[in-house]
């Protein structure tokens, strides 16, 4: 996993880099800017003929820009600079990349801001716009000139590369400060930023590349810092591998406790997804009465039949049988699909209570702990939970979707430790917090991936790694990941706006097999 830090850190890391290991800071501006044009040229293929231009501003994010546009124009690009400042206004640095830019491309090719109209003008002749106004040295809000500037480009309708971060967008807590850069891509140095991943930075970022740009390895392993995001590199290390002397018992027997009467669909998924992610066996245990409609729709996998209310869902008197369910299984899931009659409400309270072994809590086993979370403290192993933001809104005491959404690492982180387990929060750029504090980002998954069912998925996903014996935290990053990316697969074939959960299940076994061979990026393109 790649460490996520402040811009405060980040210039720690570029003060040492420069005093310590004596990498003169036009060295680090230089590959700063020709990874932009790197990330660029992959991005958009061949850049040859397309008009570019680049809008700096004083500061050393516009010496980035300098060096991306010269690079940009060595590749037979049109580049044109909107410069937000004069040549005295620039920083040392800037100033040394402005010079560059000009021997190279002439005087002509910069242009000063002159007024919003003629921006815009400019901007609207372009096939791609370069942001690298402000970076992440942002403390107030945005406004004047480089509020306008920003707006124009918002407002052309062309594809806006950002580098570092967005300008506008605060780097540590991803606020928009007045107008802020609505990206396509960003193109981000060193380490990633945390304000990429949280709050409008979520959405302005779009997609995020990592950028190497020297700082040494020992002075990366010094900073501190809980919050990680995943790479393909960690989930490949982690992935199970199947031996050939391997059976299905090999390969653990997965106990999920799910469905009711109209939600069958529900545990249907969260078995398939379990399967699919490698377990060797599947059983589900749901009320009679749904049980023939369940094993009409699964082939591959077992079901039992467990006593019912009269709703249809699963009674209070299967406590013992249920018990004994999972006692001879290697992981539980329970909650996709139970429904919330107070009977099955119960029935939940008390198998949460024992729980003995690894398991992972979702749906409506979320809602009946709702009020009731200390029950979690009793499991002799910690569980994963799986919220959406009004879950974890009703798992804690005066919260609200929103509140939750506006502090989503520290809520799961908070949660996490509080309670002694592990949380999964849901969303865009899904969370994973363990008890002692540590927080990885998934940088994988698309807005098409919000629709039914996608969260069961995640559940089979989950118990299925955890009946294979892998550790908690690895069955929950590596779950989340790969789920992620499952839904990237589907996005890049049929498009996000269609998507259903099912399409997610067909492509585990892709995702799974892109994992032995992943991107030199750690951060791949399209997060």
């Amino acid at each position: 996993m790649i460490k996520v830090i402040t811009a405060a850190q980040m210039q720690e890391l570029e003060r040492r880099t420069m005093g310590e290991g004596r990498i003169p800071s036009t060295t680090l501006m230089e590959r700063a800017g020709s990874g932009v044009a790197a990330c660029i040229e992959q991005w958009v293929g061949t850049v040859s003929g397309k008009t570019i231009t680049v809008v700096c501003g004083k500061g050393n994010n516009g010496g980035d820009g300098f060096v991306a546009a010269r690079l940009l124009r060595r590749r037979r690009a049109n580049v044109r600079v909107l410069t937000m400042a004069s040549l005295s206004e620039l920083s040392r640095d800037a100033a040394v990349m402005y010079r560059q830019f000009v021997k190279v491309a002439g005087k002509s090719s910069v242009i000063p801001y002159r007024s919003k109209d003629t921006a815009r003008a400019l901007l609207q002749e372009s096939h791609l716009l370069v942001d690298a106004l402000l970076g992440t040295g942002l403390s107030s809000a945005v406004t004047g000139r480089y509020g306008e500037v920003i707006e124009s480009m918002n407002e052309v309708n062309r594809p806006v590369v950002a580098i570092d971060v967005p300008s506008g967008l605060h780097a540590d807590t991803g606020t928009a400060f007045g107008q802020a850069v609505r990206a396509s891509l960003t193109v981000t140095f060193g380490l990633p930023k945390t304000g990429l991943y949280q709050n409008q930075g979520i959405d302005l970022s779009g997609n995020i590349n990592l950028v190497d740009i020297g700082i040494p390895p020992s002075y990366v392993d010094a900073i501190q810092s809980h919050v990680t995001v995943i790479t393909p590199q960690w989930v490949q290390g982690c992935l199970p591998r199947r031996e050939r002397s391997g059976h299905k018992g090999t390969y653990g027997h997965a106990g999920i406790i799910a469905g009711s009467v109209g939600k069958t669909g529900a545990a249907a998924l969260a078995a398939q997804a379990a399967l699919r992610i490698g377990a060797g066996l599947v059983t589900v245990a749901t009320p009679s009465s749904v049980n023939d409609i369940l094993e009409a729709k699964l082939l591959e996998v077992m079901t039992l039949p467990m006593p019912e209310t009269k709703a249809r869902t699963l009674s209070r008197t299967a406590l013992d049988r249920l018990l004994a369910f999972m006692a001879t299984r290697d992981a539980v899931a329970i909650g996709p699909g139970l429904s919330t009659h107070h009977e099955t409400v119960e029935l939940v309270q008390a198998l949460t209570a024992r729980l003995d072994r690894p398991a992972v809590l979702d749906a409506d086993a979320l809602n009946a702990l709702t009020g009731r979370t200390a029950i979690l403290a009793s499991c002799k192993t910690p569980p994963i939970i799986t919220p959406h933001p009004g879950e974890m809104a009703r798992l804690e005491a005066e919260a609200t979707s929103q509140t939750v959404n506006r502090d989503r690492i520290g809520t799961a982180t908070r949660f996490a430790r509080e309670r002694g387990l592990f949380v999964i929060l849901k969303g865009a750029r899904t969370i994973i917090a363990r008890p002692d504090g540590a927080v990885a980002i998934c940088p994988t998954g698309n807005p098409g991936m919000a629709t039914a069912g996608t969260g069961d998925v995640l559940t089979g996903m989950v118990v299925g790694l955890l009946a294979q014996g892998l550790p908690s935290w690895e069955a929950a990053c590596m779950a989340t990941y790969l789920h992620g990316a499952a839904g990237d697969l589907a996005a890049a074939m049929n498009g996000e706006v269609g998507m259903i959960a099912g399409d997610l299940l067909e492509h585990i076994p892709t995702a799974l097999n892109r994992i032995f061979a992943p991107s030199a990026n750690p951060i791949p393109p399209g997060t």
